[in-house]
């Protein structure tokens, strides 16, 4: 055990070496603790996943608005224009995006975060922090592009001429309803794609079917009642369904029952993911 301890003097320059312990079972104990004194090495992360995802890119950020902004145009095409679906008599872009910004972060933060651990395999070999922040890391910089990407949904708004309600004040409510969708799913996917690779082809596909079997290119008001459970299982019903009411205002786009259980999987998620990383985070130094 080595220790020094630091001390400050009437002099405002005149510092004595501190001291630093080192203690077997000490990082355990106040892992907690380091989460926020390993706070710079988060910004420093997520800072760096941010400027790597646009590097040598020729537009840039602009990226984030693309994306999002075509694949709500080829869904207001088919469920709008072919489809047609109800759309509880919102301009079906608006309806449309106000569920593929939530699951545009969703996903983005799934594949982000189940690649984190792979992706700084050389720093997780070498130095010791808490492994927690490298997938928390990756999330933020999804919600960057979430962030980016409201300006869609804005200017919609305004192309429709559509105003919110009071109800857009809940939405930092639903906010972190995503994020903690976002953590939770894909600590359990970084967790277990540092030990069986395969989950690399894995997540893909989830993102994939996850896609359309959530409510993002029609309202959840068409589900048949007798599938509303197994409907609700999806962690994302409860945060698109929650984006759309306080966006919308609708009260038809949610059903309490099915709202509830919702959040309560996502809750779920969010706790064994934890539970899960945590358990398994002391060996991934020495398989990955």
């Amino acid at each position: 055990m080595l220790k020094h301890h630091r001390h400050n003097t009437n002099s405002r320059n005149d510092w004595e070496p501190y001291e630093l312990v080192i203690e077997e079972g000490q990082a355990e104990r106040q892992y907690w603790k380091d989460l926020w004194n390993y706070r710079e090495l988060f910004y420093f992360l997520a800072w760096r996943d941010v400027l790597v995802r646009y590097k040598q890119t020729v537009i840039g950020v602009t990226w984030a608005l693309i994306r999002p902004f075509l694949t709500m145009v080829v869904f207001t095409v088919v469920f709008g224009n072919l489809a047609n679906l109800p759309s509880e008599g919102i301009p079906y872009p608006i309806l449309v995006f106000s569920a593929m910004l939530p699951w545009q972060f969703f996903s983005s933060a799934l594949s982000e975060c189940s690649n984190s651990l792979i992706s700084n395999a050389n720093l997780l070999s070498k130095v010791y922090f808490p492994r927690l922040i490298v997938p928390t890391s990756a999330v933020i910089v999804s919600f960057v592009d979430f962030m980016i990407s409201g300006m869609i949904l804005v200017g919609l708004m305004v192309w429709y001429d559509f105003i919110p309600t009071w109800k857009i004040l809940t939405l930092p409510i639903f906010i972190l309803v995503a994020f903690a969708a976002a953590m939770g799913v894909g600590l359990w996917l970084a967790a277990l794609n540092v030990e069986y690779r395969d989950f690399r082809y894995i997540v893909p596909f989830i993102v994939q079917l996850g896609l359309y079997i959530s409510p993002v290119g029609f309202s959840s008001s068409i589900v048949p009642p007798q599938w509303r459970l197994v409907y609700s299982l999806n962690p994302m019903v409860s945060v698109i369904d929650g984006f759309r009411w306080a966006i919308l205002g609708k009260e038809t786009f949610i059903d309490l029952s099915s709202f509830l259980l919702s959040i309560a999987l996502v809750l779920l998620m969010l706790v064994t993911g934890i539970w899960y990383f945590r358990k398994v985070e002391r060996t991934f130094a020495d398989v990955i």
